[in-house]
């Protein structure tokens, strides 16, 4: 039996008793991981691009630079507030509540991130988030993966099995453009045909 996703009470209680779980602020590892994420991006700038799962909004913030519009989402009301008290100064950023796939914006982007999240999916929510995104994405425009590669038995996936699924799924719907590995998180920059 496959694992369901991860819903919105866990994150909801793990940002409650901690505002900071994975020290996205303090942590040299999350900070050499943006900077690695924002360095694979082709484009200087992009007119509209879309955060799924931008929790306390460190990284929305660094990329909200580089772009003309930015959305942010996310499951937790709680990881939400502190994203928007982050970026109050960056009028390009708006924010909603959303469980993709079960929610997914009508927008169309250039840019798409995926930032550690998709192995709190299910496998059922990854195959829909996958059609979603392709669908939300437009020609020419990029899919950005990061996931962090080693097990965590409570999570319904692995870094790995999320990017070998983009990676089928992508065969005749995306060109891939960069890949990056370390031991710790795996990189991966599609395009869009």
């Amino acid at each position: 039996m496959t694992q369901p996703s991860l819903g919105a009470d866990f994150f909801e209680q793990l940002y409650r008793a901690d505002a900071d779980p994975w020290q996205f602020e303090t942590s040299p590892y999350e900070a050499a991981k943006y900077a690695a994420t924002l360095a694979a991006l082709p484009r200087p700038r992009y007119a509209s691009a879309f955060e799924i799962g931008g929790s306390i909004g460190v990284l929305t913030a660094q990329l909200a630079t580089r772009c003309d519009s930015l959305l942010s989402v996310d499951l937790s009301t709680v990881a939400q507030a502190q994203a928007i008290q982050r970026c109050q100064h960056l009028p390009q950023v708006r924010f909603e509540i959303m469980n993709v796939p079960h929610d997914y914006p009508s927008d169309r982007f250039d840019l798409i991130l995926l930032s550690e999240v998709g192995y709190y999916w299910s496998w059922a929510d990854l195959r829909q988030a996958q059609a979603q995104i392709y669908n939300s994405l437009l020609p020419g425009g990029h899919l950005l993966l990061v996931h962090w590669v080693h097990d965590a038995p409570s999570y319904p996936l692995r870094g790995d099995d999320v990017h070998e699924a983009f990676k089928d799924f992508a065969a005749s719907r995306f060109r891939h453009l960069h890949d990056g590995r370390t031991e710790d998180y795996r990189l991966d920059l599609y395009e869009r045909l």
